[in-house]
């Protein structure tokens, strides 16, 4: 049976654990490594997607206030929150491993291996695509991935006990949506171990969990390790440029080329209102919030389309909210898919009305 290694490199700061990320994938390409299962934690930490700038994304403000280490993942996506109260885990994998290039493919297989490490606690764990695991509809974990050359970073979160509001605090979103209404439905939409199980989960069980049931699914034996000195040596040499200001920085855009636009109207099925974060140079709605008195059946129909809109050329708008809405059943009482659209068009044409909290 394939040894692969498992390591728990601890509490961190931000740049400790980029750069580490950087120096287990380039020594996994190199093949220095066995292929690798690292579980990590974080101190209060934004971070930004590889290609995003800190002042687009974060309110830098907060972040400042309240300690938020603000720092740039190796690796694309959105910008989040981290903190103590998630584990994080990471795969450091060959493509030969999994046999594909394919992300989705892969994501799919990883989040039904990790589900079942989480449903093991006794809660009803699922994948849910594109990269979400969820229990009862509630995200417990998201997760992502990136090769380089023939070498795989997979990497996932898992909610202990996580704090919903001060991540809406740290990213930059409409004012709107930091109301005790949208925070408290920010919070139906997230489930942590600890209000599932109702009592804080022993961590080092959850981790042994997580080990077996990706043993069981590559038909592997994980042992436990230490980083090499070829790791070390790497890590080094990626926090001196990781950990600067200049790396953080990378990327500096203006938030006048991503301004908020808002917008509200009363339909018969009640008043909608759209916040739309728009990238003005690539004409990309990056992404939209609804709120509102309106009714709507089931209840994650409003977070599934905001999803369904992230980094949505303007062009796909009106198609991509009526296949939405044409792949599910939906109760919305008088309300209609197209005063979904009708709104966020609305918004799009008022950039009078942007604003950049």
């Amino acid at each position: 049976m394939e040894k692969w290694r498992v390591i728990d490199t601890g509490l961190r700061s931000a740049a400790q654990n980029i750069a580490l990320n950087r120096a287990l994938l380039e020594a996994r390409q190199a093949e220095e490594i066995p292929s690798t299962l690292r579980f990590l934690r974080f101190t209060p930490s934004a971070l930004l997607g590889y290609h995003q700038s800190a002042e687009q994304e974060l309110n830098l403000d907060y972040c400042r206030a309240h300690g938020v280490e603000v720092q740039r993942r190796i690796t694309g996506g959105g910008a989040i929150y981290f903190d103590e109260t998630q584990i994080g885990w990471e795969l450091y994998l060959h493509k030969r491993d999994v046999g594909t290039t394919d992300m989705q493919a892969i994501a799919r297989r990883i989040c039904h291996a990790a589900a079942t490490a989480i449903s093991v606690l006794g809660v009803d764990a699922r994948f849910r695509p594109r990269n979400d695991i969820e229990v009862d509809g509630r995200k417990i974990s998201g997760t992502g991935g990136a090769f380089d050359g023939n070498a795989l970073l997979f990497q996932g979160t898992l909610l202990i006990d996580f704090d919903v509001e001060k991540m809406l605090r740290v990213l930059r979103i409409p004012a709107e949506k930091l109301s005790d209404k949208a925070i408290a439905s920010a919070r139906e939409r997230v489930a942590n171990l600890k209000e599932l199980l109702g009592r804080q989960p022993d961590v080092a069980l959850v981790k042994s969990y997580i080990v077996e049931a990706f043993e069981s699914e590559f038909g592997v034996e994980f042992s436990d390790g230490d980083l090499t000195l070829s790791e070390h040596a790497r890590y080094q040499g990626a926090l001196r440029e990781i950990e600067t200001p200049d790396w953080v920085h990378l990327v500096t855009r203006p938030l006048s080329d991503m301004p908020i636009l808002e917008a509200a109207q009363k339909f018969p099925g009640g008043l909608l209102r759209a916040s739309v974060t728009f990238d003005t140079g690539t004409q990309t709605i990056r992404q939209v919030w609804f709120t509102g008195d309106i009714f709507v059946s089931p209840r994650r129909t409003v977070a599934d389309l905001e999803a369904v809109l992230r980094d949505l050329p303007i062009g796909r708008l009106a198609s991509r909210i009526e296949e939405f809405f044409a792949r599910r059943p939906v109760d919305m009482l008088s309300l209609t898919p197209n005063d979904f659209l009708t709104v966020v068009r609305l918004a799009l044409k008022q950039p009078l009305l942007a604003h950049n909290p």
